[in-house]
């Protein structure tokens, strides 16, 4: 699905909500969701690739729009502080392997 809007409430509670953040890729998006038990988590996709793009603001020279991704980034770091989500990288080899794989999960 091809999201026109800023926010895409899934379910109309707020429980699991894509977000566009163009950049990477023209289309590019980020889910977020809030879980009972783990609490509030944002998958970036490739918006980061490691957290060193965080730590170092730095843009790969690969993106479809560098502009798009550094206002990308920032909507999503404002995002992050108002919900106090956590950010998984899914391209953080170290961040990931620390992660619960299936059969585990998140609750």
């Amino acid at each position: 699905m091809f999201i026109t809007q800023d926010e895409y409430d899934v379910f109309g509670d707020k429980t699991v909500i894509i977000k566009a953040a163009p950049g990477h890729s023209p289309g590019h998006q980020v889910l977020y969701l809030k879980l009972k038990k783990t609490g509030r988590v944002v998958l970036s996709g490739d918006l980061y690739h490691y957290p060193e793009e965080r730590n170092l603001n730095r843009v790969p020279t690969t993106e479809y729009n560098v502009e798009q991704t550094v206002a990308s980034r920032a909507a999503v770091e404002a995002f992050l502080k108002k919900t106090s989500a956590q950010l998984w990288i899914q391209h953080d080899f170290t961040g990931s392997a620390k992660l619960k794989k299936a059969p585990l999960f998140y609750e």
